[in-house]
């Protein structure tokens, strides 16, 4: 019970990395709050889980963000642990290719969203010496021949600064913030690259060991950065993906 009477935040945790986290919260005695845009989801995920609260919010919209971070204080008085997860992948374009509505709103989610959220919860992680886990991918660590996500890897990278920034700039409230670089994982965001045995074969082979990852290992990892297992680890870029990035 690594996380017993944490109150936790996880945004888009209504499936894949986001719903394997707020499972490995609850089962470790967290208090949590799951949230995406997609309602009816979000109250099916959190019906699977114990100590689960959904609450819906469109993360590009202010006042929604602000929302959920206002009844989680209302609920319980406290929050602990906001994990910034929540993100799109657009289709695979080459720059030039990519209009403008399609390239903020990847911005927009997956890095605009972000700071939403930390904006809002920093005055309660303050009086908790809370913790922040980012929730980046490989392709901000790096770039990849024949990947064509410029959207999505530039606010995955922005993602790994500013969580570096936000180490530094918190450290003195005892904030910690860290991030995971999680590289390909089962999940529905890699399900269109994985219709045919060949196309898993593939990507299972691009991996130095040997296979893609599973959400719950990406959930491990982010148990321990939420967990006084990590008491003395902040501004940490930790890469899940295989040994990819390492290529």
């Amino acid at each position: 019970m690594k996380l017993e009477g944490k109150v936790a935040i996880i945004t888009g945790g209504s499936r894949g990395i986001g719903f394997a986290i707020a499972k490995s919260f609850s089962e470790n005695g967290a208090n949590v709050i799951i949230t995406s845009k997609n309602s009816q989801q979000l109250e099916d995920s959190a019906s699977q889980l114990n100590n689960t609260i959904p609450i819906s919010a469109d993360i590009r919209k202010e006042e929604g963000v602000r929302k959920v971070v206002e009844k989680t204080i209302e609920k319980f008085g406290k929050l602990d642990i906001l994990v910034n997860n929540a993100g799109i992948f657009p289709k695979i374009k080459q720059l030039h290719e990519i209009s403008e509505i399609e390239w903020n709103n990847v911005i927009d989610v997956n890095l605009s969203g972000q700071f939403r959220f930390t904006k809002f919860a920093i005055p309660y992680l303050q009086k908790t010496s809370g913790t922040i886990i980012n929730i980046s991918s490989d392709a901000g660590l790096k770039a990849y021949e024949g990947f064509n996500a410029d959207a999505y890897s530039a606010s995955k990278a922005a993602l790994i600064v500013l969580t570096k920034c936000w180490a530094l700039e918190y450290a003195n409230d005892k904030i910690r913030v860290n991030c995971v670089c999680p590289g390909v994982i089962d999940t529905d965001m890699t399900k269109p690259f994985l219709t045919t045995q060949k196309d898993r074969e593939f990507m299972d082979n691009d991996h130095p060991l040997g296979r893609i990852g599973q959400p719950e290992e990406v959930a491990k990892s982010v148990l321990f950065l939420a967990s006084e297992d990590s008491s003395w680890t902040t501004g940490a870029i930790l890469a899940i993906d295989g040994g990819q990035s390492t290529k």
